[in-house]
């Protein structure tokens, strides 16, 4: 009973949290209406014995009463309806949202590398919409509770045997139980067929995908695709629902023995002269009213054992992303050394002008500057996806000095990506240890140094809503500053891309939601660029291949404004600018150069180092060289 009880104590709650005053109203209706039941069966039998002896008076009261509790019993119901459904409506949506911060309000993203997470994810979003219908069960199943147990004590009175008729529901409530655990660890084989189902039937309706499944031929094939996955599903399902029918009937069958049984006993004991016509027709009631409340507490406890299913889901998820966040670590270690190329270039940036004062030693407590002084470290730091893979990051040591322009190149697989990502606190390390400033990269820390990023990535976001929403979540203290997100705009060169919107900053993007205009892939990314600009004052300012698509002039004019962004972050907060780029000729100018290989970081230097010392990526340089002569 461990799924029902755990649905329970958490719809209850949420349920508290979200309006406790309309609870306490579909209760109070619920319990009125389920408490007439049983004494329905009471008048009736008495009734039945006044209209016998000719009481007239007596049965005319009686059948008054009874008509009100009829009345009762089918009004109540119908108005706590109206309560529980606006409260279900409100727990669904604190659902939802309580779904969105597991997904995104951690720390990290290794959590969405975790094919168990995003299973589990798959089936609490699907089973969400059965939180209106769970709450309602469990109002009803508190309402059958104070039925059974006024039912018990009338029967008692009867007859002290009769008192058991209840206890015989215990082996359908506990054979459907399993019956429901059949079931859902079947759905929870099928998650992975679930999804690619649901990702094909996403795709049909894709305008974007439907272009090119046309134009390949690809219909049929994704189509046998999804109806294989789909009949695969629906027979395992089917099977499990087959079984578990069968242990529900077996559930009803002792229920039926021990309800004949007490309708035995009755007769006898009128046939005695111990019982009356009347307490005959009582039996006959509640023994029908338990019959109907059992049935119906077993659906009850079937909905609410899969609630329970997707509450202990709710649970694991909620462990699985705290289990991403960041946990204090001891101090850090000295800085290894930074490359003298590198120090010298950065020195004569700075010119001869005032320079910072040097930082006062920090603790991994304290929060980040408004100034890099020292810069990024990694020391030792390895990242894996999973806790058996191969690791994505293998012991990787470096320093990235404050107001360095950084490029990390390498092959695909290389680690470009997850060193990004690392740097962008979506990951921490699985073992050493990420240093801004001497400070870990932890709790309130890593929260700051989130919100001190500009980052536009490969995979970058196409948000179909206004453009100055679209461009304003970069920074949502301006959203209401059309004058910062024009700023911003003309910094990504998507001026073109306002003017071709209808309605300017207030017109929509895209076609999803609505009649918005409907960009090129290049005017996407501008907005995405624009959106990234948004960010004031950042330490750090980063590109993850959002050029892989371009041509060479598009690139270099990409390059051109994210460099005056750059410069103008490293002037004023001595920020760390970050780009991954597949093209070499955009990266000759970085003050540092980090060579990836297999996680491993393999040569580190400027370009005129690394083209002297000949190795990796002197070799990658001249190839892509060659193909441009």
């Amino acid at each position: 009973m461990t799924g029902p009880l755990r649905a329970i104590r958490y719809l209850l709650a949420l349920a508290v949290r979200a309006d406790p005053a309309r609870l306490a109203a579909a209760g109070t209706l619920m319990l009125l209406g389920y408490l007439a039941t049983p004494f329905i069966g009471v008048l009736l039998g008495q009734l039945t014995d006044a209209a016998i002896a000719g009481a007239v008076d007596t049965a005319t009261w009686l059948a008054a009463g009874l008509a009100v509790l009829l009345v009762c019993e089918l009004m109540m119901g119908h108005f706590a309806h109206l309560y529980h459904h606006e409260l279900g409506e409100r727990q669904e949506s604190a659902i939802d949202r309580e779904l969105l911060d597991i997904a995104h309000g951690g720390a990290g993203l290794r959590h969405f590398d975790d094919p168990g997470f995003v299973n589990a994810l798959t089936l609490v979003r699907q089973d969400v919409h059965q939180t209106r219908p769970a709450l309602e069960a469990v109002l009803q199943l508190l309402g059958i509770g104070l039925q059974l147990t006024v039912t018990t004590v009338v029967l008692a009175f009867i007859d002290p045997w009769l008192a058991l008729l209840p206890a015989a529901a215990l082996p359908p409530v506990l054979l459907s139980r399993h019956a429901q655990d059949l079931v859902d660890r079947a759905r929870s084989s099928q998650a992975r067929r679930i999804r690619t189902t649901v990702h094909l039937m996403d795709l049909a309706a894709s305008a974007d995908a439907v272009k090119e499944i046309r134009l390949t031929g690809a219909d049929e094939f994704l189509l046998a695709r999804q109806d294989a996955d789909w009949a695969a599903t629906t027979s395992v399902l089917g099977r499990a629902h087959h079984v578990a029918a069968g242990l529900r009937a077996l559930g009803q069958v002792v229920f039926g023995c021990a309800y004949g049984g007490t309708l035995l006993i009755v007769v006898q004991r009128a046939e005695r002269g111990e019982a009356s016509i009347g307490d005959v027709v009582l039996l006959v009631t509640l023994a029908v009213q338990v019959s109907t409340q059992v049935a119906g507490a077993l659906g009850l406890l079937g909905t609410l054992q899969a609630a329970g299913h997707t509450v202990r889901r709710l649970d694991w998820l909620r462990r699985r992303a705290a289990a991403d966040s960041p946990s204090p670590t001891p101090a850090a270690p000295p800085t290894p050394p930074v490359p003298t190329s590198v120090m010298r270039r950065l020195v004569g940036r700075r010119g001869t002008g005032p320079r910072p004062a040097a930082p006062a030693p920090r603790s991994p407590g304290d929060g980040l500057p408004d100034r890099l002084v020292t810069g990024v470290r990694l020391r030792g730091v390895t990242v894996r996806y999973a806790r058996n893979a191969q690791p994505a990051l293998h012991d990787v040591t470096l320093t990235i000095p404050a107001g360095a322009t950084v490029a990390v190149v390498g092959e695909n697989g290389a680690g470009k990506s997850t060193l990004v990502k690392l740097l962008c606190g979506f990951y921490r390390p699985s073992a050493g240890r990420l240093l801004v400033d001497d400070v870990e990269l932890t709790g309130a820390a890593a929260e700051q140094w989130g919100s001190r990023m500009s980052t536009l990535f490969q995979d970058f976001a196409r948000l179909q809503l206004t453009m100055r929403d679209n461009v304003g979540v970069g920074h949502l203290p301006s959203i209401g500053d059309d004058t910062a997100i024009l700023t911003a705009i003309s910094a990504a060169g998507a001026e073109e891309v306002t003017r071709r919107v209808p309605g300017g900053l207030d017109g929509l993007l895209g076609r999803d939601y609505g009649d918005g205009a409907e960009l090129s892939g290049g005017q996407w990314q501008r907005l995405g660029l624009a959106r990234a600009f948004m960010r004031p004052h950042p330490l750090l300012v980063a590109l993850d291949e959002p050029a892989a698509a371009l041509d060479a002039p598009a690139e270099h004019a990409l390059f051109q404004r994210f460099k005056k962004v750059a410069r103008s972050a490293r002037e004023e907060a001595g920020a760390v600018t970050l780009f991954v780029s597949h093209r070499l000729s955009t990266v000759r100018e970085a003050d540092l150069i980090i060579v990836l290989d297999r996680g491993r970081v393999i040569e580190l230097g400027d370009h005129e180092q690394l083209m002297a010392r000949d190795g990796r990526y002197a070799e990658l340089f001249r190839l892509q060289a060659r193909a441009y002569r």
